[in-house]
């Protein structure tokens, strides 16, 4: 179940939403896999620490953070993973590893992958590992206004329609 203050801050912002209950789902992908979407239209809270601050990144769930890229997007130095016992309290009634990417709502700058912006509609963990919120990409930069940039190892290119369809060699 998402936390009542959770709900409450999209609703005092006038930021519509949906509810997608689930079953139960611990990573990103295991989420967009239960509720039959791609994981590039799930996005993931990853928690990072500097010396002295925690930050959110905001990446699709199939993606991985590249810690020098946030380093150059934010110009925050000393960047690793945070501890859970690092962050777990500043989501009082969240779920560990259901953190919402609410900074606004916490106190945490955050930072999103460039690439979640091609997504119209983007589902959100929202401290629950049973439920999830669906929301405008827009209205989520509109409330938040994070860092945007490239923040994640690169992708594998997409191949180009011709290439997908490539002839097999003649057998003679």
């Amino acid at each position: 179940m998402i936390p009542e203050n959770i709900i409450q801050y999209l609703e005092r912002h006038g930021i519509p939403f949906e509810r997608k209950p689930h079953l139960r789902a611990i990573t990103a992908q295991a989420l967009a896999s239960s509720l039959h979407v791609s994981g590039f239209l799930v996005a993931k809270s990853v928690i990072l620490q500097s010396d002295d601050a925690l930050l959110i990144c905001v990446v699709s769930a199939p993606d991985t953070v590249n810690l020098d890229r946030v380093a150059s997007v934010t110009g925050t130095r000393n960047l690793r993973l945070a501890d859970e016992s690092m962050f777990a309290p500043r989501f009082p009634g969240c779920e560990v590893g259901a953190e919402p990417p609410f900074g606004g709502l916490y106190g945490l700058p955050v930072v999103v992958d460039e690439h979640l912006r091609e997504e119209e509609r983007v589902l959100f963990r929202a401290g629950s590992h049973t439920e999830a919120l669906e929301l405008r990409f827009a209205d989520f930069m509109n409330l938040e206004a994070p860092y945007l940039g490239d923040i994640i190892h690169d992708r594998p290119a997409k191949p180009l329609a011709a290439e997908r369809f490539e002839e097999a060699p003649s057998p003679y």
